[in-house]
């Protein structure tokens, strides 16, 4: 759960930037890195904000940093890069015309599994109130991410809200929910996780109550109102085990809810080379049948 496919593996190592939004030289995209969703243990979560200059939809994309539940941070303008060429997963999303958000939780070791979901959570809500700064549809927005990122984009889509009226907290009483979901390999019963021996030394976030497993599996949780899903899964996965996706799967069948399993053939935990593209292909081709555009006559944020 720790390892990104090799198409989405950051670069990691520069200073933060400036939290000023940023146009790159070509002016394909603008960046606005480090947007403040929350703050917790006296750190601040946070997102950044990519949107296409060009030929912006009017949908939003938001990634789930996430692996182990580790939530790395790294310079947004080498993700979105300012050429356009040998695009990636991320520059392939904001070049289709989607707004990217790469969303970041409070990490493991010091967060647990169930504080990772309740951040992510909290980002949609801040997204989806901003939604006319950012220009966005706040009924078009999807989610998507791999392994514990896949998880967590999951948990948005099965475990989505209305949102709280009579909440204290003013962002609790914005909808949660997600219109399109891509995950993965993607774990999606923690049951199976939580206080593992061994796999607990290695990704301490599943080191919590086992009574809470099942508040954050997202196969638990699964209804009629679960939008659109897409499952990428490796038949060698070792690590989260083809039956995680599969599980999955038929659960949103018997709820006649819209999901399709993609397994690659051979793949173990990550895909590269050709299997790599076509995940991606999937991904965005994914987002632009479950997000369509707005037809003639309606008005866009």
């Amino acid at each position: 759960m720790s390892k990104l496919p090799t198409c989405i593996v950051l670069m990691l190592l520069l200073p933060v930037a400036t939290a000023t939004e940023s146009v790159s030289a070509d002016d394909w995209r603008t960046i606005r890195p480090d947007v403040i969703y929350s703050h917790k243990a006296g750190l601040a979560m946070t997102y950044d904000v990519v949107r296409p200059t060009r030929n912006p939809n009017g949908a939003a994309v938001l990634f789930m940093v996430s692996g182990g539940w580790v939530s790395i941070w790294a310079p947004p303008e080498t993700i979105v890069r300012p050429e356009q060429r040998n695009l990636n997963l991320f520059e392939k999303i904001v070049d289709r015309g989607y707004t990217l958000f790469l969303v970041r939780h409070g990490s493991s070791p010091w967060f647990k599994v169930p504080e990772a979901v309740a951040d992510v959570r909290l980002a949609i809500r801040h997204i989806r109130r901003h939604a006319a700064e950012y220009k966005i549809d706040p009924e078009r927005i999807g989610v998507c991410g791999g392994s514990a990122g896949g998880h967590l984009a999951l948990t948005l889509g099965t475990m989505g809200d209305d949102g709280d009226p009579d909440a204290a907290v003013d962002l609790e009483k914005t909808s949660s929910h997600v219109q399109a979901v891509v995950a993965w390999f993607p774990p999606t019963d923690l049951r199976v996780y939580v206080n593992h021996e061994t796999l607990s030394k290695s990704f301490p976030a599943l080191v919590f109550p086992e009574d809470q497993a099942p508040d954050v599996s997202p196969l638990l949780s699964v209804s009629r109102r679960t939008p659109p899903t897409l499952l990428v899964h490796g038949d060698k996965d070792e690590l989260v085990p083809l039956f995680h996706s599969e599980k999955f799967h038929e659960a949103m069948q018997k709820v006649s809810a819209k999901c399709e399993l993609m397994i690659m053939k051979g793949a173990a935990h990550g895909f590269s080379g050709e299997q790599g593209q076509q995940a991606e292909q999937a991904l965005v081709d994914w987002f632009d049948t479950h997000l369509p555009a707005k037809s003639p006559g309606q008005s866009s944020p």
